[in-house]
């Protein structure tokens, strides 16, 4: 789509059960015209980041935007993990001592199924397990929560593109009603992005990182979203991104991260970005409204 210039514009895995559903409030946004506030792998500085607890105490909090890491295991089974080891947020090294590195492509999902995903966080957590994708987009949905899903490292899986759509679409994601407001997938890989652009051209995408102002035409042509760290931020960079129109014919977005202080969501909040990623949503919440 030619890019034109545009006025800058401001199971096993499961280990619970399913809750009853959870409060619809409109706490994910600020109030007025603020950013819209995402938690980050869940309210991760509040629950063990990427688990189902993750998701349910954001929804507590009120904050309808999560966004979440998926990778692929050894016998193609997608599960939502941050890091390509499993060593940091899970008991992998005592449950596989000699399995080092701990990658989570050298284990087949059902040994992941074993691991606990919570007591690293906190003693509460204990069991909590790694959730497979299907896991994660239903408790997402129950909740009646919308979802930025980051496709980890894909050039560790070739195809993760191909096959995280289909499960998307197996669980009911790629409905018009999802794609319309509640899906955007993102990833630090344009050839990824670009691909799943090319594969379902409704879905809503996102680049994670800062290109060149140069080079935000080629990017406007399959991403949505322009999504850099806060430290990489201006305003000037924010309205030059505003200033282009993505595939979906609306100006690009901004969402940044990762803010967890007062201080560094007022400042980009004052950069007029669209959105701001936060393991302590309420925070950034309570300092833009």
């Amino acid at each position: 789509m030619p890019v034109r210039a545009v006025a800058v514009t401001t199971t096993a895995l499961l280990g619970v059960a399913l809750t009853a559903p959870l409060s619809h409030a409109r706490a994910d946004e600020a109030a007025g015209d603020g950013p819209l506030v995402v938690a980050h792998r869940g309210a991760s500085g509040y629950a063990p980041e990427n688990t189902l607890a993750a998701v349910d105490r954001a929804a507590e909090l009120g904050f309808r935007w999560v966004e979440n890491d998926v990778q692929r295991t050894r016998d193609g089974e997608l599960v939502v993990l941050h890091d390509e080891s499993l060593a940091r947020t899970t008991d992998v090294e005592e449950v596989f001592p000699d399995r080092s590195p701990w990658k989570v492509k050298d284990f087949t999902a059902a040994e992941i199924a074993r691991l606990d995903a919570g007591s690293w966080f906190g003693s509460e957590y204990a069991g909590a397990r790694v959730p497979t994708l299907e896991q994660y987009v239903n408790r997402v949905d129950h909740n009646h929560q919308k979802l930025l899903l980051e496709l980890k490292s894909p050039g560790l899986y070739p195809g993760i593109e191909r096959q995280t759509l289909k499960v998307l679409a197996n669980e009911g994601w790629l409905d018009q009603r999802h794609v319309a407001g509640r899906l955007v997938v993102q990833s630090f890989d344009a050839d990824s992005i670009r691909t799943v652009h090319e594969l379902k051209p409704a879905v809503k995408t996102g680049f994670l990182g800062t290109p060149a102002v140069s080079e935000l035409p080629a990017y406007a042509e399959f991403a949505d979203q322009i999504n850099p760290s806060h430290g990489s931020l201006s305003m000037s960079y924010v309205s030059s991104v505003h200033a282009f129109t993505g595939p979906h014919g609306r100006p690009l977005e901004v969402l940044t991260w990762t803010v967890n202080d007062a201080e560094t969501a007022r400042r980009v909040a004052g950069y007029e970005v669209d959105g701001i990623i936060s393991n302590k949503p309420d925070v950034v919440r309570d300092a833009v409204d």
